[in-house]
């Protein structure tokens, strides 16, 4: 008893709760969780919401800039879409090409950068546009080519007039070229500017006869010996009942200069191939030549756009993550560009400074001065994106096509010599045949055919694109070119 008093009579007073706590302790919270001091976390929880903390703040930020840079733009532009519109008149109309980036599957990214990142503006500034995009390369400049040949065609009286042009009521020829020329061209990369300079100069150098690819390569590959067959001694097996051999390909006579690849709407009555109503010779050489000088073309808009693939890239990917303010504010000034509508002359080097082709022995030896590289030019639009392109396509684009070419035909023979046993019923079919009959030579032609389109025409693509060549240029473009500036 007299221990615990004297323990009572030195113990010290408890202090004086405060009174959130004298509250809380009645509510069964247990007493160690109110006396618990704080303390600071260790030091890896230390780096690691200092980490995640940074980069959360810089993304934040990044998207707010975004959001900032577009609302300021679309308000510069905004009050153009309130103005008043005649009935019959058109909103300003331009053309966005987007070209397929070499090694990239997928071939859209272009025209998805201008979707996001330039096209809200001109939304904003009521201006309408069409999207063109090329899903192979060449794609592009086979397609502006044939546009501009229609043209001059039609200017020319070689084609008639689209149907129901007469019916409905159309603009002339002039009304369309200023509605073009007020409206403008949008090219969204390198590989995209290129092949539209190489359709143009296609375009308006060209002969104006229409030209049938598939025809053409038809021609070319009639005569390679592929299809042909080996010359052997007839077998019982391959007399018909009259007692004659079955003809080959060399026996037939060549009486019609046929081809099975000539398309049916090329052949005539009698199966042989005719030339459409304006072929070649048909067209006089007056029309047929280039013009001297070339209309007014409408403006161009230069947007630049890297498309980072592979992973020595990953690094850049993610830096372009965390930073699309710069993206932000590079499509809203090309956009703001374009819809104030200043240009300027196109700026190109003279004709004997400019190189179209960069050779191998050039590579080697030391870099010389030139003048096309001291003065500015838009011809070297975006020209540093070429180093981003995948070192193995650059490398590898040409030869992989040749493999490919060269084992389709190494497999060609048997499935030939497949084809024509089962046709002439000189052996049985397996069972597997039985359930997946092979092709027959009719579909192996067809399939020779389509490969080569495929091959032939990404070679032809290639070229344009490939970073050893400058874009295409005629000195006709000179006065006829001309490039949004900002206002």
């Amino acid at each position: 008893m007299s221990t615990n008093a004297g323990d009572s009579v030195f113990r010290k007073p408890a202090p004086p709760q405060s009174g959130l706590k004298a509250a809380l302790q009645y509510t069964g919270i247990p007493p160690s969780w109110l006396d618990k001091r704080p303390k600071l976390p260790s030091r890896n929880w230390l780096i690691f919401l200092g980490v995640t903390s940074a980069v959360a703040g810089y993304y934040i930020y990044d998207r707010h800039q975004c959001t900032r840079i577009k609302e300021e733009y679309v308000g510069k532009v905004k009050h153009l879409a309130e103005g008043p519109l005649h009935s019959l008149d058109y909103p300003r109309k331009v053309t966005v090409y987007g070209a397929k980036w070499p090694g990239d599957e997928d071939y859209g990214r272009g025209i998805l950068y201008f979707r996001k990142y330039v096209k809200p503006y001109l939304v904003a500034a009521a201006i309408d546009y069409e999207m063109i995009s090329g899903r192979r390369h060449g794609d592009l400049a086979e397609r502006i080519a044939s546009d501009i040949k229609s043209r001059r065609r039609l200017a020319l009286g070689l084609d008639p007039p689209p149907p129901g042009a007469m019916l409905l009521p159309t603009p002339s020829p002039e009304e369309k070229h200023r509605r073009e020329l007020e409206g403008g061209v949008i090219i969204v990369g390198r590989p995209t500017f290129k092949e539209f300079m190489a359709g143009l100069k296609r375009g308006w150098t060209e002969g104006l006869e229409v030209v049938d690819n598939e025809e053409k390569l038809s021609r070319e590959l009639e005569n390679d010996g592929r299809f042909d067959e080996p010359e052997s001694e007839f077998s019982v097996e391959e007399l018909n009942v009259d007692g004659e051999p079955i003809p080959t390909p060399s026996k037939l006579p060549p009486s019609k200069p046929f081809s099975v690849y000539t398309p049916p709407h090329l052949r005539n009555a009698e199966g042989q191939p005719h030339n459409p109503p304006s072929s070649e010779g048909s067209i006089p050489s007056s029309m047929n030549t280039p013009p001297p000088t070339i209309p007014h073309l409408p403006p161009i808009l230069f947007v630049n756009f890297v498309n980072y693939i592979g992973l020595t890239q990953i690094p850049l990917m993610i830096w372009d993550f965390f930073n699309e303010r710069h993206k932000v504010r590079s499509g809203a000034e090309a956009s703001y560009r374009l819809i104030m509508g200043q240009t300027r002359p196109f700026e190109a080097p003279l004709p004997q400074d400019h190189s179209t082709v960069i050779s191998v022995d050039a590579i080697t030896e030391p870099p010389k001065s030139n003048l096309s590289e001291l003065s500015p030019s838009d011809l070297d639009f975006d020209k540093e994106a070429e180093s981003y392109y995948k070192k193995s396509v650059v490398r590898d684009f040409e030869s992989e096509i040749s493999k490919a070419r060269e084992g389709y035909y190494k497999e060609l023979p048997k499935r030939l010599e497949t084809a024509r046993a089962l046709a002439r019923g000189t052996r049985e079919p397996t069972k597997d045949e039985r359930s997946y009959p092979p092709p027959t030579e009719v579909e192996l032609r067809a399939e020779r055919m389509k490969k080569e389109l495929r091959w032939t025409s990404d070679e032809r693509g290639w070229q344009i694109v490939t970073p050893n060549k400058d874009p295409e240029w005629d000195e006709r473009f000179r006065e006829a070119l001309r490039v949004f500036i900002d206002p």
